[in-house]
């Protein structure tokens, strides 16, 4: 069962097309994360799930109910829709307690009863909901904008980039926190934000937006390993990307002979590579005979567990091509140093992204 369902939404701002034939459904109780550069229209695309703008055409439905059509227009306060803006948007005016309290409609001990729970679901201590907003941390004031989100007990959640403004720490001890709340209340939520790895582990379900369009949706997983395009895996991610002749299922390339996702035949076409697909094998110069492909380690970036090196290949007999540089990530324990020989093999199926 889908809870929402866009179909064909476009929108126009003058000249600028800022949303075009935009079609997605959100499984009920999901996580569905928005991902795409500066200006790719994810931020009017959530805008518009809230009511806060109106599609030039299409149709939008919430658990069987439209909400905007060609007919009519369903406004904000009226869709029960929680809302978490980037800077979390708290009444300076008000305590913690009242604003998680802002809308409720019970008084006296119940409605002090319903923001008491509300605290303890986002791991705020009661003590302090007599503090006022600039007393409180950048973490503590997103809580309390979720709290007060989840207080109108909304058919679905939109997130505005919520983690954008903390440390990295931080943020990810935020995302699980929210991940685990949303979780345990059954609240569908879309998570706007253009951090990638943000997204890739939030989501259940990934939808990338480029230039107003949905390029490409599914498991965040999927996405990962088989991009539509060499622009959606670069976003995604460190990709090794390169020209190669497709035939019965493997792959004629700069690294030799290996396995692809795709039997067709092509005379040409791009291959993509994630860099933790690649091994290396440091190897001696009088090591004449070890078999795959050769390369030499050119750089490297320690960065505690893993390192991610650059490696200079060196030209296949009988091949016409320079040494092409590859990331590859590796132990940062066990990385060979920079200047050291290696043999490059991979792991798994190289994704064919298109034809050239």
């Amino acid at each position: 069962m889908n809870t929402l369902e866009l179909h064909s939404l476009n929108k126009t701002y003058g000249t600028h097309r800022a949303l075009h034939n935009v079609s997605l459904s959100v499984p009920s109780g999901s996580r569905t994360v928005i991902v795409g550069p500066s200006g790719s229209g994810k931020t009017t695309l959530l805008r518009m799930i809230a009511g806060f703008e109106f599609p030039d055409s299409g149709r939008l439905s919430l658990n069987g109910q439209t909400l905007v059509d060609n007919t009519h227009e369903v406004p904000a306060h009226q869709r029960l829709i929680g809302y978490v803006p980037q800077d979390g948007a708290l009444f300076p005016h008000m305590t913690v307690a009242a604003n998680i309290g802002f809308g409720l409609s019970t008084k006296g001990s119940a409605r002090q009863h319903r923001i008491d729970e509300l605290m303890d679901s986002v791991a705020l201590d009661s003590n302090m909901a007599e503090r006022w907003p600039h007393e409180l941390s950048g973490g503590q004031q997103q809580r309390v904008a979720l709290a007060r989100a989840l207080a109108q007990q909304p058919r679905l959640m939109l997130l505005d980039e919520p983690f954008s403004a903390l440390d990295t720490g931080l943020r990810a001890a935020m995302r699980k926190m929210v991940a685990r709340l949303l979780e345990d209340t059954g609240v569908t939520a879309i998570l706007v934000t253009h951090d990638q790895s943000e997204a890739l582990s939030f989501a259940d379900q990934l939808a990338v937006m480029r230039h107003g369009q949905l390029v490409q949706s599914g498991h965040p997983l999927d996405l990962y390993r088989y991009p539509e395009d060499e622009q959606t895996a670069l976003f995604l991610g460190d990709a090794v990307v390169m020209p190669a002749r497709i035939e019965a299922g493997w792959a004629h390339c700069d690294l030799g002979r290996i396995p692809v996702n795709n039997h067709r035949n092509n005379n040409s076409a791009q291959i993509m590579l994630r860099p933790e697909q690649l091994q290396l094998l440091s190897i001696l110069p009088s090591d004449a005979e070890v078999a795959g492909c050769r390369a030499v380690v050119t750089d490297r970036d320690f960065s505690g567990n893993t390192c991610t090196l650059t490696v200079e290949l060196q030209p296949l007999a009988n091949s016409e091509q320079s040494g092409r540089s590859l990331l590859v990530r590796s132990s940062g324990m066990y990385a060979p140093p920079a200047g050291s020989t290696v043999q490059v093999s991979t792991i798994g199926h190289a994704h064919v992204l298109s034809e050239v």
